[in-house]
């Protein structure tokens, strides 16, 4: 006579709450390590330091060849695997691996909240034929699984899995105190890995504006030189009516070149590879004021505005920085000088060179002052911030990206200087860069990310 009975399932799904065989007393040596286990998830700086610390501390308490760390996306469809370590090599089931959720057992783990055990994953395949990562995992050698949820207020964000070489290794005891391990785990694993989903997005973004800036900056700059080219007369007679279209048509074109180079510079600032190339001896008149107010001119001049530069007495002030990045600094300051002040003003640069009682001889400041409208101390709370802007009736029509002196903070700080602003309300605004000067550079440090190594 055949046996008709149905074989034991491959897969069990245990509430702690109220399975008996789960619920055994803990004794003091686990409590000991779990209370230890605790202390060090709270101070890891990184979801990678958790799962290595886990797999390295708590084999006594939980025995495994592999243990892996995945998350649920927003919408719940698919689950990614973010960092494995096993004690054996390859892993097939590696970060980055993604899978639906649809016809999984783990869909059943994300629903209920409740903990897995698969004693004998050749028997699970067997019974789920089309699960690709079971495949995988029975291909490396594991043959066990026990799964946790990581919820955080009721809701599941992640799994984590140890899986053992030797059929079933895992039972309701290892899955109270894996439960105890995760009640720790779970706020700061989702907390550390939306921060790192944050920074991969605005890096990805970063990227992104950079590569459109690049692409955007060569054709927007090649119109411009031709409609000057053909405003100035250099291609045939022009009439005073076409020429001052073609005018419009150049300011409109330099107004976009400038916010693409803004955005190029912001996505430089933002990617990471930001690196300050020091040079001593920098002549700061020559190579960094001249340059910048060559570059503002047009502008200048459209706006009717005067510019002074007020010098000191003796050798012109020399210091220890990137010209390059400077420049960037100074553009933006007296672009925002003259796009910010009174038509017709004034707008007055001021280097000084201050003594300092530092590791520096001396300190070299640069002031951009103009006539205008200023702002509020309130406001000025606003200022340095990527995308900020100031909200005053008087600059509500004047356009701007709101990156500008953001990306003219971080490469002040990058020469480990500062920069300040003051105004007087209806009357002036001015911008203050103070950076170390010194007639010679280490050439042993080089300076990256605003850290000298």
């Amino acid at each position: 006579m055949v046996d008709q009975r149905k074989p034991e399932t491959a897969i069990r799904y245990v509430d702690p709450f109220r399975d008996a065989r789960a619920l055994q007393p803990i004794t003091a040596a686990e409590r000991t390590l779990l209370r230890q286990v605790n202390q060090k998830i709270a101070a890891r700086p990184s979801l990678r330091d958790i799962i290595e610390y886990l797999f390295d501390t708590t084999q006594e308490l939980i025995p495994c060849d592999r243990i892996g760390l995945a998350f649920v996306d927003p919408d719940g469809q698919r689950v990614t695997s973010y960092y494995n370590r096993a004690a054996y090599k390859p892993l097939l089931i590696d970060r980055d691996y993604s899978e639906d959720l649809q016809g999984s057992s783990l869909r059943a783990v994300l629903e209920n909240g409740l903990p897995r055990i698969i004693p004998d994953l050749e028997l699970y395949l067997a019974e789920h034929p089309r699960s690709r990562s079971t495949r995988l995992l029975v291909k490396e050698g594991v043959r066990s699984n026990l799964t946790c949820p990581l919820s955080v207020e009721g809701r599941v964000v992640g799994f984590i899995f140890r899986s053992s070489r030797q059929k079933d290794s895992y039972h309701p005891k290892h899955i109270e105190l894996q439960m105890a391990i995760t009640e720790r785990l779970s706020q700061a694993v989702e907390k550390a890995w939306r921060i790192e989903q944050l920074e991969q997005a605005n890096y990805a973004y970063m990227q992104m504006l950079g590569f459109v800036s690049h692409e955007l900056k060569s054709p927007v700059a090649s119109m411009v030189t031709d409609a000057r080219l053909i405003a100035d007369g250099y291609l045939g007679d022009v009439r005073p009516k076409q020429k001052e279209k073609l005018e419009r048509l150049i300011t409109k074109g330099e107004y976009l070149l400038s916010l693409v180079n803004e955005y190029l510079d912001l996505a430089r600032v933002e990617g990471g590879d930001l690196e300050a190339h020091l040079r001593p001896m920098v002549d700061v008149r020559g190579e960094v004021l001249d340059e910048a107010v060559d570059i503002v001119r047009p502008h200048l001049e459209r706006r009717r505005m005067r510019l002074t530069v007020v010098m000191p007495d003796g050798p012109r002030p020399q210091v220890c920085c990137d010209p390059a990045l400077m420049r960037i600094v100074l553009v933006n300051l007296l672009d925002n000088a003259v796009k910010y002040g009174n038509e017709g003003g004034e707008v007055r640069v001021t280097l000084e060179v201050a003594a300092s009682r530092n590791v520096h001889p001396s300190a070299l400041r640069i002031v951009v002052w103009n006539e205008g409208p200023g702002f509020s101390p309130a406001q000025r709370n606003k200022l340095f911030r990527r995308f900020s802007r100031l909200d005053t009736p008087q600059l509500k029509g004047t356009k701007g990206t709101g990156v500008g002196l953001y990306n003219a903070w971080r490469i002040v700080r990058l020469h480990h200087g500062r920069i300040s602003a003051a105004a007087q309300e209806g009357e002036w605004a001015q911008f203050s860069v103070e950076i170390p000067a010194s007639p010679e550079c280490d050439d042993d440090k080089v300076q990256k990310n605003g850290v000298i190594e």
